[in-house]
């Protein structure tokens, strides 16, 4: 049989109603925008504000506050490459076993090994098993308590590393947050409540049974990798096996598994041999033309590792370094520029080619969208892209390359 080929054009065209992007397909609240994108992306607290903002009609802050902190039906979860999601409740299981305990073991070596070697115990795994059943003792009976907070009661935790030791840029790195990053990817503690504004993250903690009423249902690793395998698939499919294993962060041979035992379907990539599940072969329908504004690190814009799809010649531009990607400017399926903001606070579009007059139009009002639901409140990305950086060092008469002002 034949393989399908599966070009570009209709790789984007699947983005349209899957990632709720089209205005025809949003969302109907956060949890369902969640749910479509398998999860948000949490490391940036502003960019899942604003990701919901994207695939949910007249979203308000309250309503993802009220999912995350009262109806606690999404969860901000340390998951796949270390990464923080808001992963909603039902899909926490399957994320714990399949993701996060892969994470939770890598980092717990590596704080066991730092531990030794900062001379706190000679035993790094008996000081690590010693401070975290403090952490847990003080957050039981329902409490919720900052990282400050426990540091200030608990003297094990209180504990620091050197590096960079003689250097002007050295100093100490604090083993509280790494000890609640093992303790949150293995599942026991979450981030609770949070004593900043939507736009900062200032977590307290909390055990995971106090907070979500039960402890996470234990899943097999196998079956709960392959079910993560088979939601990118039916989110982000096609892709290839290195966007999965990207993705996941988990091994070669585990993705590989995990797509012998769903059936996969074979297809071309323009080259590149991609997968899609065994039901998902047909050509989406047809859309309109859309646009849209998302913000950094979006799950649409980090879903692959390979990227030219929809990317095109941008990355320098619109990725930083360490592979953080920066708030970005769609059309009809593709990034064509980015967004900012100015000093007054005002939203900002600038694009990098030049996409019609119908597209800039749409684009144009998406932006005013944007800017309105913000009312002038900033928000700052924690990753700044070599572009953002260019753009708020311009001048506002000078601004490079092509913009719509």
């Amino acid at each position: 049989m034949a393989v399908r080929r599966i070009g570009a054009s209709e790789r984007r065209a699947r983005l349209a109603a899957r990632h709720r992007l089209h205005p025809k397909h949003r969302a109907f609240h956060a949890v369902e925008a969640a749910t479509s994108m398998v999860c948000l992306h949490g490391t940036d607290p502003s960019s899942v504000f604003l990701s919901a903002w994207a695939r949910v009609d007249d979203f308000t802050v309250r309503d993802l506050e009220q999912a995350l902190y009262s109806d606690r039906s999404l969860v901000k979860h340390m998951a796949m490459r270390r990464t923080v999601f808001v992963v909603p409740r039902d899909v926490l299981p399957v994320v714990q076993a399949g993701a996060s305990a892969r994470v939770a073991a890598a980092q717990r070596r590596q704080v066991i090994k730092d531990a030794e070697k900062a001379g706190l115990h000679r035993d790094g795994g008996q000081w690590l098993d010693d401070v975290s059943a403090h952490v847990l003792e003080a957050l039981s009976g329902g409490r919720e308590a900052t990282s400050s907070e426990l540091r200030a009661e608990i003297p094990l935790l209180d504990s620091a590393v050197d590096y960079g030791i003689g250097k002007s840029w050295g100093g100490k790195v604090p083993f509280a947050p790494r000890v609640l990053t093992v303790l949150s990817a293995e599942g026991k503690v979450v981030r609770a409540s949070n004593k900043g504004s939507w736009r900062v993250s200032r977590p307290t903690w909390a055990s995971t049974e106090s907070w979500l009423g039960a402890a996470i249902e234990p899943r097999d690793e196998t079956d709960s990798v392959r079910a993560l395998v088979e939601s990118w698939l039916r989110v982000f499919g096609p892709g290839t096996e290195a966007d999965i294993k990207w993705w996941l962060g988990s091994t070669l041979a585990a993705v590989r598994a995990a797509l012998a035992e769903l059936d996969v379907v074979e297809v071309d990539l323009d080259g590149r041999p991609g997968y899609l599940l065994p039901h998902d072969l047909e050509e989406p329908a047809p859309v309109e033309p859309w646009g849209v504004l998302l913000p950094a690190l979006d799950p649409t814009v980090m879903g692959w590792t390979e990227r030219d799809w929809y990317l095109g010649p941008y990355k320098n531009d619109l990725f930083d370094s360490n592979g953080n990607a920066g708030p970005t400017a769609w059309w009809d399926g593709r990034i064509v520029g980015t967004w900012w903001q100015s000093e007054s606070g005002a939203v900002e579009l600038h694009l990098l080619e030049d996409i019609g007059a119908d597209g800039r139009s749409v684009l144009e009002q998406e932006a005013e969208r944007l800017d309105e639901w913000l009312g002038k409140v900033k928000v700052m990305a924690r990753f700044p892209t070599p572009l953002a950086k260019e753009l708020a060092g311009a001048s506002e008469g000078n601004r490079p390359g092509m913009s719509s002002s």
